[in-house]
């Protein structure tokens, strides 16, 4: 245990001599004052790490003392008093103590004050690591069995769990641990989707999950009853970012269901999302409302069609629901569907779509500011969680828990940290995406890619008979062999969505309810 400076102040220190004396012995350096005045004037020139303060002295009382303590510094302090009575509790509390005893205190109840608020980052961490040491094998066993979506699911969110505890912790070493494991699982999980995503899409198969041209369909549509339903689809959303921020939804909402499913590949805006708000896969999408695609070598907006395609997957499925249908780009639109929400209760569905956290994981690449305040995994899904702390979509949500309409939060596709480029040759009219690939008489290394000869085969559009997709995995990216270097090194360490991940595919579903209801 470190050697921590304790400031004693009772107008009887010369009893607690005993006490003092064990401490000192566990290598503790302890200072005493009688008073609280002589308090306040030795930490004019001191520094403590706690301060052990009597509540019954003469002159200054402690509550007194504290209120000047906390004037002028931010040490904690352990409010000692022989009076267990409300007021003086809730006048220590309101004084902000980090902690109280009941007099007479013995040496261990002092020592297990200080443990529980000086040395707790350094209990914690020890907890945090042993634990995970031993879950590490179980994890290890659970990616080697993995055999269907749903056991993936649950590995990935046992792998979460674990990066939102260690990200607590000082120690990085453990850390480090944590994400070669997660990469293995990556590894493992890309192996299984290059094994099994083909398959899922033969008409017998029942072990496949939910895809994302089924979601509104299958998991949306049943819920909209007597009541609004709002429908928030938060751009490149991961499961992690939900799972960080679930604990201030919780606060407002009961959730009835909090699932995953899986992105089609690619995993990518134009896609996935377009998929979700149709009903089809691309290729469907191509052939029934071709003024609604726009293929990957084509300029112009690739999800500009997005509430005509609901609209058509409404007459489709013989739904009458009175529709709305919002993109929020910025915090002034936010904030003007948060003044509309009386009126949104009209609706039966209210579709909203949010574009920060995509943003996010754009400007990230090319704003240099950016990338330095999300430097990192945890430092990305922080500032997830400040954005949605201070967001016009919070305080929506906030107002919504107060009324009577079901709420869903999902999003359509997930995104990752790349490392490694790899090269990749093809024709003039070759995709530009980092993470997948589209075109025609493509070179690459097959090690690290999903090749998709027969893009039919997954419902993909074709372009012409030589037009194949290529998937990266885990934390790959490809780059050009044209100034290779300098696109291999822009890109590295940012971002991005389109291939084969556990972040990239596997994404929440959530169904939220007002509390008691």
């Amino acid at each position: 245990m470190e050697n921590f400076k304790i400031l004693w102040v009772d107008d009887e220190v010369d009893l607690l001599r005993p006490h003092v004396l064990f401490l000192e012995e566990r290598g503790f350096v302890v200072s005493s004052v009688t008073n609280g005045s002589d308090a306040l004037d030795i930490l004019k020139d001191n520094q403590f790490d706690i301060i052990f303060l009597d509540e019954n002295m003469p002159g200054l009382s402690g509550i007194e003392t504290l209120s000047e303590i906390k004037k002028v510094i931010n040490t904690p302090v352990v409010m000692i008093t022989k009076s267990e009575e409300e007021s003086i509790m809730e006048d220590a509390i309101g004084g902000k103590i980090t902690d109280y005893l009941i007099k007479p205190v013995n040496p261990n109840q002092i020592l297990s004050s200080i443990k529980r608020n000086l040395d707790v980052d350094r209990l914690i961490n020890n907890k945090v690591q042993t634990d995970y040491r031993k879950d590490y094998s179980l994890i290890s066993q659970s990616i080697n069995q993995a055999n269907n979506f749903q056991d993936w699911s649950s590995v990935y969110k046992d792998l979460i769990n674990w990066e939102l505890d260690l990200d607590k912790l000082s120690e990085e070493s453990i850390s480090e641990v944590l994400l070669m494991q997660k990469k293995e699982a990556n590894t493992s999980f890309f192996r299984f989707i290059k094994n099994n995503y083909k398959l899922w899409f033969n008409e017998n198969e029942n072990k496949r999950p939910f895809f994302s041209n089924e979601l509104l369909v299958q998991k949306v549509f049943p819920i909209i009853s007597n009541k609004p339903l709002f429908f928030i689809l938060i751009d490149n959303f991961r499961l992690d970012q939900w799972m960080l921020i679930k604990p201030l939804v919780e606060q407002f909402f009961s959730i009835l269901e909090d699932s995953t499913f899986s992105s089609i590949l690619p995993t990518s805006t134009q896609y996935s999302r377009n998929a979700i708000f149709s009903g089809l896969m691309p290729s469907q999408i191509k052939k029934y409302y071709p003024q609604y695609w726009v293929d990957d070598f084509e300029k112009g907006g690739k999800n500009l069609y997005e509430e005509e395609l609901i609209k058509e997957l409404l007459i489709r499925e013989k739904k009458s629901y009175k529709l709305t249908y919002n993109k929020i780009l910025n915090s002034d639109s936010g904030k003007k569907l948060v003044e509309r929400s009386d009126e949104l209760m009209k609706n039966d569905l209210n579709v909203i779509i949010y574009n920060f956290v995509d943003f996010l994981s754009h400007a990230r690449t090319d704003v240099k500011m950016i990338k330095e305040l999300a430097d990192s995994e945890k430092s990305y899904r922080d500032l997830t969680l400040t954005w949605f702390k201070n967001s016009p979509l919070f305080e929506l949500l906030k107002i919504l828990s107060n009324k009577n309409a079901d709420v869903i939060i999902t999003t359509d596709h997930g995104t990752i940290n790349v490392k490694n480029p790899l090269k990749i040759v093809g024709e003039r009219d070759i995709s530009t995406n980092l993470r997948y690939k589209n075109g025609r008489r493509m070179t690459f290394d097959t090690k690290n890619v999903f090749h998709i000869e027969k893009p039919s085969e997954v419902y993909l559009p074709q372009n012409n008979l030589s037009s194949s997709y290529v998937f990266a995995s885990v934390d790959y990216f490809f780059a050009y062999p044209n100034n290779y270097n300098h696109y291999a090194n822009y890109y590295k360490n940012t971002f991005q969505h389109g291939g084969v991940s556990l972040e990239e595919m596997i994404i929440p579903f959530v169904h939220l309810n007002k509390k008691n209801e």
